[in-house]
């Protein structure tokens, strides 16, 4: 019986289900050892506003499916292969990268390409507690800890080692994120949002120096970590590796800051995660810890920050165009645009301040 607090899936959306049959069929033959007549069923984890994910059983098996969102543009982002690719090269050197198991691109299965990947069972925490789970500051300080370690060892990674030295191009990074994320956005609009074209401008005016490079996963946050069950300040396996690269690992930080929300910061981005609960971390608690376990130069954070939050609203808008546009009926991605005036304006109130 599954402990209550283990993050499970859920029946599958309306509008996203999978042909059980094609991949079924598909598993037994790149699988080894799934008996013939075992039936193979389909649940859905429901979180995450990106890639799907999927939980697959078949008798006593499991495993995990990403494949792209419907409606995406395939052939502009959600590149399955190089998601396959990144955890085939780093799970032989880096335990908590979930073991890749097949890559499909035949479309004939799904209908777009997909891979599978063994499961982690273990515990993460969204927008609210597990079920089972008492969130007392003191776990919540071990937690946050963790988790910002967790990023340092990411960016401490040889990737030379891991066979990864090729996979972007560290040099001009951080003007080529912000110049990409501003491009993003004018092609998503559907809203006059005059923060985020403020903070864009900002951003392209007060470039800062690079820090160096090193492996980046671009969407760090409480939701893509699996924490064990036995020690949940003990994460076990980081999710979500889509938008991993070579870069600044200052960017990483940001992005994750821009995820952070605190106590006193607007109700709809509370909603979204549980970094504000008695206990954790502050963001500049995490900036400092960080600084002090890496000896980078973190006194230009604000700028990281920035970049964190206008990048994170691009993502919203860009879900919530597909949604306006009718390419995918999810109806949370509806109040999206919502959050991503909360995020403008924090951007804007972090370049207005110079801080965190």
């Amino acid at each position: 019986m599954t402990a209550p607090f283990i993050d499970s899936a859920t029946a599958v959306r309306a509008g996203e289900e999978l042909d059980a049959a094609p991949l079924l069929a598909y598993l037994r033959e790149h699988l080894p050892g799934l008996a013939r007549d075992t039936p193979l069923m389909v649940e859905q984890f429901p979180s995450g506003f990106s890639n799907l994910t999927y939980l697959l059983r078949a008798g006593e098996r499991e495993w995990v499916l990403r494949r792209p969102p419907f409606g995406a543009n395939i052939k502009g982002g959600h590149d399955m292969a190089r998601e396959y690719r990144l955890l085939s090269a780093l799970h032989p050197t880096y335990h908590k990268v979930p073991r890749p198991l097949a890559y499909c691109d035949d479309n004939a299965v799904l209908g777009a390409p997909f891979y599978v990947m063994e499961r982690v069972r273990g515990v993460i925490f969204r927008n609210r507690p597990p079920k089972g789970v008492t969130p007392i500051p003191e776990l919540m300080r071990g937690i946050s800890t963790a988790l910002v370690d967790t990023l340092i060892e990411l960016h401490q990674l040889d990737v030379n080692a891991a066979g990864l030295s090729d996979l972007g191009q560290p040099e001009g990074y951080v003007a080529r994120q912000v110049q990409g994320w501003a491009r993003r956005y004018e092609n998503a609009r559907t809203d006059d949002l005059p923060a985020m074209e403020q903070a864009a401008q900002w951003l392209i005016a007060h470039p800062p120096t690079e820090s160096g490079a090193a492996l980046v996963h671009n969407d760090f946050k409480y939701d893509n970590v699996v924490l064990d069950p036995a020690d949940l300040t003990r994460p076990i396996a980081v999710l979500d590796w889509e938008m991993a690269t070579l870069g600044d690992p200052l960017m990483d930080l940001g992005t994750t800051l821009g995820y952070w929300a605190e106590p006193d910061d607007p109700l709809e981005l509370r909603q979204f995660n549980v970094t504000h609960l008695p206990g954790n971390l502050t963001r500049q608690q995490v900036a400092a810890r960080y600084a002090e376990r890496t000896g980078r130069d973190v006194s230009n954070i604000a700028f990281y920050y920035v970049f964190g939050l206008f990048k994170i609203g691009v993502i919203l808008q860009q879900i919530y165009a597909r949604y306006k546009q009718g390419l995918t009926h999810d109806e949370r991605f509806g109040r999206l645009i919502i959050l991503e005036q909360v995020v403008a304006a924090m951007a804007v109130k972090a370049i207005e301040r110079g801080r965190l």
